[in-house]
């Protein structure tokens, strides 16, 4: 018996329709034998405590350990919806959270896809845990998490967004995905990438793939930050001192009607203003009570 899921119950050779979620650490190799461990427990204490956060039974999902990540899946009696959207949200808190205390933060890339499962005695295995690994570790997913510098990032199948993701729901807003096309050694696919708390990434501005071993190799990647504010890296043209400040860079622009915006990189969360009105909704994960007005 593994660790939750009794699978003496399972045919080896009987495929079911499961929720794949596989996680991994940026820049894992750069960690020292000594912090290794460290990291490791970070991971589990910030996916494991979403979990109870969000109402789903540990014992219900199948975790194998990756050394510097975890491959999860998920069985169909519990929603799909809960894991892309309240789990996400709780995963994004408790990063932040453990973060908050490091000189290094941890970065995390999480994928997700609906497939066929085969379960054995050691593991998971099959053409959907395939796909989902290769999401988590695809050079749009390494790329997109640098340039915005941030420390989560979302990537779904073109499937699963169809299905889920298109239509909404708590906390899963489909206007905060963008697509980008992945040239994997099995063929070329689809995926939605997704930042929490941020709009949409641009995934326009990514250089193309070419097909490899792995997620797809980066024939260019981004161009290097010209400049930093805050340890903020931004653009410099046309960015002047006025527009800097907080915990983002921002770029004076024009609209249609001659209004003067300021568009921000942040950080953190990203929220757009216009004389001091905010244009967009603002991120609000968990609210604990810590962080209520006390009056």
């Amino acid at each position: 018996m593994e660790h939750g899921v009794t699978h003496e119950a399972f045919d080896a050779g009987e495929a079911r329709y499961e929720l794949v979620v596989s996680v991994d650490a940026r820049r894992s190799g750069q960690y020292s034998d000594a912090e290794k461990p460290r990291m490791r427990q970070r991971i589990y204490r910030v996916l494991e405590s979403a979990l109870a956060q969000a109402g789903v039974v540990r014992d219900a999902v199948h975790m194998e350990d990756r050394g510097d990540g975890v491959l999860m899946s998920v069985p169909g009696r519990i929603a799909v919806s809960r894991l892309l959207g309240l789990w996400m949200v709780e995963v994004h808190e408790n990063l932040r959270e453990e973060n908050g205390s490091l000189l290094v933060p941890l970065g995390l890339r999480v994928a997700m896809h609906v497939g066929p499962v085969r379960h054995d005695s050691r593991g998971i295995s099959g053409r959907a845990v395939d796909l989902t690994c290769r999401l988590a570790d695809s050079s749009v997913a390494r790329e997109l998490l640098d340039r915005e510098q941030a420390d989560l990032i979302l990537a779904v199948s073109d499937s699963l967004y169809a299905d889920v993701v298109q239509a909404g729901g708590k906390f899963i807003d489909p206007a905060r995905f963008a697509p980008a096309r992945l040239a994997l050694k099995e063929g070329g696919v689809t995926a939605w990438f997704h930042l929490p708390g941020r709009a949409a990434p641009d995934t326009g501005a990514l250089g193309p793939e070419q097909s490899g071993d792995g997620g797809g190799t980066a024939v260019s990647s981004a161009a290097p930050p010209l400049g930093a504010v805050d340890g903020v890296d931004a653009d410099r043209e046309g960015v002047d001192d006025e527009n800097v400040g907080g915990e983002g860079v921002g770029d004076g622009f024009d609209d249609e009607d001659g209004d003067a915006s300021v568009r921000y990189t942040a950080r953190g969360d990203l929220s757009v203003h216009r004389h001091n009105v905010y244009q967009q909704p603002v991120h609000i994960g968990r609210v604990t009570d810590a962080g209520r007005r006390k009056d």
